[in-house]
Protein backbone atom coordinates (compact mmCIF):
# COMPACT_ATOMS: atom_id res chain seq x y z
CA UNK A 1 0.00 0.00 0.00
CA UNK A 2 1.24 3.87 -0.60
CA UNK A 3 1.48 6.31 1.39
CA UNK A 4 -0.16 9.02 -0.63
CA UNK A 5 -3.12 6.38 0.76
CA UNK A 6 -2.66 7.41 4.12
CA UNK A 7 -4.00 11.07 2.55
CA UNK A 8 -7.47 9.32 1.35
CA UNK A 9 -8.00 7.05 3.62
CA UNK A 10 -8.36 9.84 6.03
CA UNK A 11 -10.36 11.21 3.84
CA UNK A 12 -12.51 8.70 3.82
CA UNK A 13 -12.72 8.33 7.36
CA UNK A 14 -14.14 12.22 7.90
CA UNK A 15 -16.21 11.69 5.13
CA UNK A 16 -17.76 8.01 6.92
CA UNK A 17 -18.12 10.17 10.07
CA UNK A 18 -19.73 13.17 8.56
CA UNK A 19 -22.59 10.81 6.73
CA UNK A 20 -23.24 8.90 9.83
CA UNK A 21 -23.72 11.70 11.62
CA UNK A 22 -25.97 13.11 8.59
CA UNK A 23 -27.83 9.40 8.90
CA UNK A 24 -28.91 10.20 12.50
CA UNK A 25 -31.28 13.01 11.14
CA UNK A 26 -32.61 10.66 8.10
CA UNK A 27 -35.46 8.01 8.66
CA UNK A 28 -34.09 4.49 9.58
CA UNK A 29 -34.94 2.75 6.62
CA UNK A 30 -32.93 4.63 4.58
CA UNK A 31 -29.63 3.28 6.25
CA UNK A 32 -30.37 0.51 3.70
CA UNK A 33 -30.04 2.46 1.09
CA UNK A 34 -26.41 3.61 1.73
CA UNK A 35 -25.03 -0.20 2.46
CA UNK A 36 -26.58 -1.03 -1.36
CA UNK A 37 -24.61 1.62 -2.46
CA UNK A 38 -21.28 1.11 -0.43
CA UNK A 39 -19.62 -0.50 -2.98
CA UNK A 40 -20.39 1.51 -6.10
CA UNK A 41 -20.06 4.53 -4.68
CA UNK A 42 -17.81 7.65 -3.09
CA UNK A 43 -17.85 8.48 0.43
CA UNK A 44 -18.10 12.32 -0.91
CA UNK A 45 -21.33 11.11 -3.62
CA UNK A 46 -22.98 9.47 -0.48
CA UNK A 47 -23.00 12.35 1.71
CA UNK A 48 -23.83 14.39 -1.42
CA UNK A 49 -26.76 12.10 -1.70
CA UNK A 50 -27.83 12.29 2.53
CA UNK A 51 -28.00 16.19 2.13
CA UNK A 52 -30.13 15.89 -1.09
CA UNK A 53 -32.45 13.56 0.95
CA UNK A 54 -32.93 15.13 3.77
CA UNK A 55 -33.58 18.26 2.23
CA UNK A 56 -36.15 15.90 0.17
CA UNK A 57 -37.73 14.54 3.66
CA UNK A 58 -37.97 18.11 4.96
CA UNK A 59 -39.79 19.16 2.13
CA UNK A 60 -42.52 16.05 2.11
CA UNK A 61 -42.89 16.58 5.83
CA UNK A 62 -43.85 20.30 5.37
CA UNK A 63 -45.55 20.02 2.23
CA UNK A 64 -47.33 16.52 1.73
CA UNK A 65 -50.98 16.43 3.60
CA UNK A 66 -50.50 12.77 4.56
CA UNK A 67 -47.24 13.21 6.34
CA UNK A 68 -47.30 16.32 8.12
CA UNK A 69 -48.38 14.66 11.37
CA UNK A 70 -45.14 12.60 11.28
CA UNK A 71 -41.42 13.64 11.67
CA UNK A 72 -38.14 12.31 9.83
CA UNK A 73 -37.42 9.85 12.42
CA UNK A 74 -40.96 8.09 12.16
CA UNK A 75 -41.24 7.83 8.42
CA UNK A 76 -41.19 4.11 7.17
CA UNK A 77 -40.53 3.11 3.77
CA UNK A 78 -43.99 2.81 2.80
CA UNK A 79 -44.99 6.00 3.26
CA UNK A 80 -42.77 7.05 -0.22
CA UNK A 81 -45.68 5.06 -1.77
CA UNK A 82 -47.42 7.99 -0.50
CA UNK A 83 -45.65 10.86 -3.20
CA UNK A 84 -46.77 11.21 -6.51
CA UNK A 85 -44.82 12.74 -9.40
CA UNK A 86 -46.84 16.11 -8.81
CA UNK A 87 -45.00 16.35 -5.50
CA UNK A 88 -41.57 15.70 -7.60
CA UNK A 89 -41.97 18.67 -9.71
CA UNK A 90 -43.54 20.87 -6.52
CA UNK A 91 -40.11 19.96 -4.48
CA UNK A 92 -38.05 21.17 -7.70
CA UNK A 93 -39.49 23.97 -8.15
CA UNK A 94 -39.14 24.48 -4.42
CA UNK A 95 -35.29 23.99 -5.06
CA UNK A 96 -35.19 27.41 -7.36
CA UNK A 97 -35.48 29.32 -4.13
CA UNK A 98 -35.55 27.96 -0.82
CA UNK A 99 -34.25 29.80 2.87
CA UNK A 100 -33.33 27.35 5.77
CA UNK A 101 -31.62 28.40 9.09
CA UNK A 102 -28.08 27.40 9.86
CA UNK A 103 -26.76 25.87 13.54
CA UNK A 104 -26.78 30.05 14.40
CA UNK A 105 -30.28 30.47 13.41
CA UNK A 106 -29.51 33.06 10.77
CA UNK A 107 -31.85 32.63 7.50
CA UNK A 108 -29.65 31.21 4.60
CA UNK A 109 -31.01 31.73 1.24
CA UNK A 110 -30.49 28.95 -1.11
CA UNK A 111 -30.77 28.31 -4.93
CA UNK A 112 -30.32 25.94 -7.65
CA UNK A 113 -29.91 26.13 -11.27
CA UNK A 114 -31.44 23.34 -13.58
CA UNK A 115 -27.90 21.63 -13.32
CA UNK A 116 -28.61 21.58 -9.26
CA UNK A 117 -31.95 20.44 -9.58
CA UNK A 118 -31.22 17.91 -12.17
CA UNK A 119 -28.69 16.38 -9.61
CA UNK A 120 -31.03 16.22 -6.55
CA UNK A 121 -33.49 15.09 -8.74
CA UNK A 122 -30.74 12.14 -9.92
CA UNK A 123 -30.56 11.13 -6.13
CA UNK A 124 -33.98 10.82 -5.72
CA UNK A 125 -34.24 7.98 -8.61
CA UNK A 126 -31.67 6.25 -6.99
CA UNK A 127 -32.69 6.36 -3.71
CA UNK A 128 -36.61 5.54 -5.21
CA UNK A 129 -35.03 2.87 -7.45
CA UNK A 130 -33.21 0.78 -4.97
CA UNK A 131 -36.36 0.56 -2.60
CA UNK A 132 -38.34 -0.51 -5.38
CA UNK A 133 -36.45 -3.46 -6.48
CA UNK A 134 -35.61 -4.49 -3.54
CA UNK A 135 -39.94 -4.64 -3.89
CA UNK A 136 -40.43 -2.63 -0.80
CA UNK A 137 -42.46 -0.32 -2.88
CA UNK A 138 -44.55 -0.71 -5.74
CA UNK A 139 -43.69 2.92 -7.92
CA UNK A 140 -41.03 4.91 -8.29
CA UNK A 141 -42.51 8.67 -8.88
CA UNK A 142 -39.04 9.84 -9.39
CA UNK A 143 -38.73 8.36 -12.47
CA UNK A 144 -41.50 9.67 -13.80
CA UNK A 145 -40.96 13.32 -13.34
CA UNK A 146 -38.34 14.46 -16.52
CA UNK A 147 -34.89 15.78 -15.19
CA UNK A 148 -34.40 19.48 -16.16
CA UNK A 149 -33.12 20.34 -19.25
CA UNK A 150 -29.24 21.79 -19.17
CA UNK A 151 -27.77 24.41 -21.09
CA UNK A 152 -24.75 23.43 -21.87
CA UNK A 153 -22.04 26.42 -20.37
CA UNK A 154 -18.76 27.52 -22.53
CA UNK A 155 -15.83 25.58 -21.10
CA UNK A 156 -13.75 28.43 -18.82
CA UNK A 157 -10.23 28.17 -19.51
CA UNK A 158 -7.26 30.10 -20.24
CA UNK A 159 -5.96 31.61 -23.31
CA UNK A 160 -1.92 30.81 -24.08
CA UNK A 161 -1.15 34.03 -22.91
CA UNK A 162 -3.11 34.00 -19.74
CA UNK A 163 -0.98 31.09 -18.70
CA UNK A 164 1.75 33.23 -18.91
CA UNK A 165 0.69 36.12 -17.46
CA UNK A 166 -0.55 33.78 -14.60
CA UNK A 167 2.87 32.40 -14.03
CA UNK A 168 4.47 35.28 -13.95
CA UNK A 169 2.88 36.55 -11.12
CA UNK A 170 2.87 34.12 -9.24
CA UNK A 171 6.38 34.29 -9.39
CA UNK A 172 7.13 38.02 -9.07
CA UNK A 173 4.01 38.77 -6.92
CA UNK A 174 4.42 42.33 -8.35
CA UNK A 175 0.59 43.09 -8.37
CA UNK A 176 -0.30 41.39 -4.72
CA UNK A 177 -1.34 43.85 -2.05
CA UNK A 178 1.29 45.33 0.16
CA UNK A 179 -0.28 42.06 2.83
CA UNK A 180 0.07 39.35 0.77
CA UNK A 181 3.46 40.37 -0.64
CA UNK A 182 4.50 40.18 3.34
CA UNK A 183 3.75 36.07 2.75
CA UNK A 184 5.13 36.19 -1.08
CA UNK A 185 8.71 35.44 -0.02
CA UNK A 186 7.60 32.70 2.15
CA UNK A 187 5.25 30.83 -0.45
CA UNK A 188 6.78 31.82 -4.08
CA UNK A 189 8.36 28.72 -4.83
CA UNK A 190 5.32 26.37 -3.04
CA UNK A 191 2.94 28.27 -5.02
CA UNK A 192 4.36 28.39 -8.50
CA UNK A 193 5.48 24.71 -7.84
CA UNK A 194 1.56 23.92 -7.39
CA UNK A 195 0.01 26.05 -10.00
CA UNK A 196 3.03 24.84 -12.69
CA UNK A 197 2.06 21.24 -11.42
CA UNK A 198 -1.90 21.91 -11.87
CA UNK A 199 -1.67 23.43 -15.54
CA UNK A 200 0.86 21.54 -16.32
CA UNK A 201 -0.78 18.13 -15.95
CA UNK A 202 -4.59 18.58 -15.61
CA UNK A 203 -4.32 16.38 -12.11
CA UNK A 204 -7.27 17.43 -9.47
CA UNK A 205 -6.86 19.10 -6.73
CA UNK A 206 -7.66 16.47 -4.32
CA UNK A 207 -5.04 14.93 -6.13
CA UNK A 208 -2.83 17.62 -5.80
CA UNK A 209 -3.37 18.00 -2.54
CA UNK A 210 -2.84 14.37 -1.65
CA UNK A 211 0.67 14.09 -2.94
CA UNK A 212 3.54 13.11 -0.30
CA UNK A 213 7.53 13.39 -1.27
CA UNK A 214 8.30 10.29 -2.10
CA UNK A 215 4.98 9.87 -4.55
CA UNK A 216 7.61 11.86 -7.33
CA UNK A 217 10.19 10.12 -9.51
CA UNK A 218 12.85 12.84 -11.22
CA UNK A 219 14.18 9.71 -12.79
CA UNK A 220 11.03 9.19 -14.72
CA UNK A 221 9.46 12.71 -14.33
CA UNK A 222 6.09 11.06 -13.01
CA UNK A 223 4.14 11.43 -9.83
CA UNK A 224 2.10 8.81 -8.46
CA UNK A 225 -1.48 9.85 -7.60
CA UNK A 226 -4.72 8.44 -6.54
CA UNK A 227 -7.78 8.76 -8.53
CA UNK A 228 -11.13 9.23 -7.56
CA UNK A 229 -12.16 5.74 -7.78
CA UNK A 230 -8.72 4.84 -5.58
CA UNK A 231 -6.83 3.73 -8.61
CA UNK A 232 -3.37 4.59 -8.15
CA UNK A 233 -1.54 5.87 -11.87
CA UNK A 234 1.35 7.49 -12.80
CA UNK A 235 1.19 11.17 -14.78
CA UNK A 236 4.13 11.90 -16.40
CA UNK A 237 5.35 15.81 -16.57
CA UNK A 238 7.01 18.22 -18.66
CA UNK A 239 10.64 20.48 -18.34
CA UNK A 240 8.32 23.58 -16.57
CA UNK A 241 6.78 21.38 -13.92
CA UNK A 242 9.97 19.43 -13.38
CA UNK A 243 12.45 22.55 -12.68
CA UNK A 244 9.28 24.55 -10.31
CA UNK A 245 8.79 21.41 -8.21
CA UNK A 246 12.76 20.89 -7.84
CA UNK A 247 12.84 24.57 -6.95
CA UNK A 248 10.03 24.02 -4.36
CA UNK A 249 11.96 20.47 -2.68
CA UNK A 250 15.06 22.55 -2.03
CA UNK A 251 13.06 25.18 0.35
CA UNK A 252 10.62 22.31 1.54
CA UNK A 253 13.64 20.24 2.50
CA UNK A 254 14.60 22.45 5.10
CA UNK A 255 10.87 23.04 6.59
CA UNK A 256 9.96 20.67 9.86
CA UNK A 257 6.52 19.45 8.94
CA UNK A 258 4.32 18.92 12.53
CA UNK A 259 3.86 15.60 13.44
CA UNK A 260 1.64 13.75 11.19
CA UNK A 261 2.21 15.93 8.36
CA UNK A 262 6.14 15.10 7.61
CA UNK A 263 5.44 13.47 4.10
CA UNK A 264 2.86 15.70 2.95
CA UNK A 265 4.69 17.43 -0.50
CA UNK A 266 2.57 20.49 -0.28
CA UNK A 267 2.74 22.53 3.43
CA UNK A 268 0.40 25.26 4.93
CA UNK A 269 2.83 28.53 6.82
CA UNK A 270 1.28 25.81 9.69
CA UNK A 271 3.78 23.35 8.15
CA UNK A 272 0.27 21.04 7.81
CA UNK A 273 -0.34 19.42 4.70
CA UNK A 274 -2.15 22.19 2.57
CA UNK A 275 -5.85 22.11 2.10
CA UNK A 276 -8.36 21.69 -0.67
CA UNK A 277 -9.86 25.14 0.26
CA UNK A 278 -6.29 26.15 0.27
CA UNK A 279 -5.48 25.87 -2.89
CA UNK A 280 -8.46 27.16 -4.72
CA UNK A 281 -7.90 30.51 -2.49
CA UNK A 282 -4.67 30.28 -3.87
CA UNK A 283 -5.60 29.80 -7.21
CA UNK A 284 -7.78 32.65 -7.13
CA UNK A 285 -5.71 34.83 -5.34
CA UNK A 286 -3.28 34.85 -8.96
CA UNK A 287 -6.06 34.40 -11.03
CA UNK A 288 -7.88 37.49 -10.57
CA UNK A 289 -4.59 39.58 -11.37
CA UNK A 290 -4.67 38.24 -14.86
CA UNK A 291 -8.68 37.78 -15.39
CA UNK A 292 -11.27 39.72 -14.06
CA UNK A 293 -14.02 38.75 -16.25
CA UNK A 294 -12.97 35.01 -15.68
CA UNK A 295 -13.79 33.10 -12.63
CA UNK A 296 -10.85 30.67 -12.54
CA UNK A 297 -10.71 27.62 -10.11
CA UNK A 298 -8.08 24.62 -9.81
CA UNK A 299 -11.11 22.84 -12.32
CA UNK A 300 -10.49 25.50 -14.77
CA UNK A 301 -6.56 24.77 -14.33
CA UNK A 302 -7.90 21.50 -15.53
CA UNK A 303 -9.58 22.24 -17.93
CA UNK A 304 -6.84 24.52 -19.20
CA UNK A 305 -4.36 21.41 -19.39
CA UNK A 306 -7.24 19.65 -20.99
CA UNK A 307 -7.62 21.93 -23.77
CA UNK A 308 -4.17 22.38 -24.90
CA UNK A 309 -3.51 18.68 -24.88
CA UNK A 310 -6.54 17.80 -27.18
CA UNK A 311 -5.47 21.26 -29.43
CA UNK A 312 -1.80 19.53 -29.56
CA UNK A 313 -2.41 15.90 -30.10
CA UNK A 314 -5.94 15.53 -31.49
CA UNK A 315 -6.65 12.42 -29.45
CA UNK A 316 -9.75 12.53 -27.38
CA UNK A 317 -8.97 8.88 -25.72
CA UNK A 318 -5.72 10.52 -24.53
CA UNK A 319 -7.01 13.66 -22.80
CA UNK A 320 -9.62 10.73 -21.00
CA UNK A 321 -6.69 8.60 -20.28
CA UNK A 322 -4.83 11.52 -18.95
CA UNK A 323 -7.49 13.63 -17.12
CA UNK A 324 -8.85 10.34 -15.63
CA UNK A 325 -12.15 10.47 -17.02
CA UNK A 326 -14.22 6.55 -16.92
CA UNK A 327 -16.29 7.31 -19.54
CA UNK A 328 -14.36 9.53 -23.12
CA UNK A 329 -18.24 10.45 -23.28
CA UNK A 330 -17.11 12.48 -20.69
CA UNK A 331 -14.26 14.18 -22.20
CA UNK A 332 -16.29 14.67 -25.51
CA UNK A 333 -19.00 16.79 -24.11
CA UNK A 334 -16.19 19.09 -22.70
CA UNK A 335 -14.71 19.41 -25.46
CA UNK A 336 -17.25 19.46 -28.18
CA UNK A 337 -16.31 23.12 -29.09
CA UNK A 338 -12.96 22.37 -29.88
CA UNK A 339 -13.95 19.04 -32.23
CA UNK A 340 -16.08 21.71 -33.85
CA UNK A 341 -13.91 24.09 -34.38
CA UNK A 342 -11.46 20.96 -35.93
CA UNK A 343 -14.38 20.16 -38.53
CA UNK A 344 -14.42 24.26 -39.52
CA UNK A 345 -10.76 23.86 -39.89
CA UNK A 346 -10.90 20.40 -41.67
CA UNK A 347 -13.85 22.34 -43.81
CA UNK A 348 -11.43 24.72 -45.37
CA UNK A 349 -8.28 22.54 -46.01
CA UNK A 350 -9.76 20.77 -48.61
CA UNK A 351 -9.80 22.77 -51.87
CA UNK A 352 -11.61 21.51 -55.04
CA UNK A 353 -10.09 23.82 -57.52
CA UNK A 354 -6.75 25.79 -57.66
CA UNK A 355 -6.91 29.63 -58.28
Amino acid sequence: MIKNNDYHEQQNIKNAVLLRDIMYSLPSFTYAFFRGIEQTTSSKTRIAYAYDLRLFFEFILDHHQHLREKDMTTLVVKDLELVTPDDVEMYLEYLSYYQKKDKNGMVIEHKNTERGKSRKLASLRSFYTYFYKKQKIINNPALLVNLPKIHEKHITRLEIDEVARLLDEVESGHNLTDAQKKYHSRTKERDLAIMTLLLGTGIRVSECVGLNIEDIDFNVDGIRIVRKGGNEVIIYFGEEVEEALLNYLEKRNGISAIEGHDEALFLSLQNKRLSVRSVQNLVKKYAKLVTQLKNISPHKLRSTYGTNLYRETGDIYLVADVLGHKDVNTTKKHYAQLEDERRRKAAKIIRLRKD
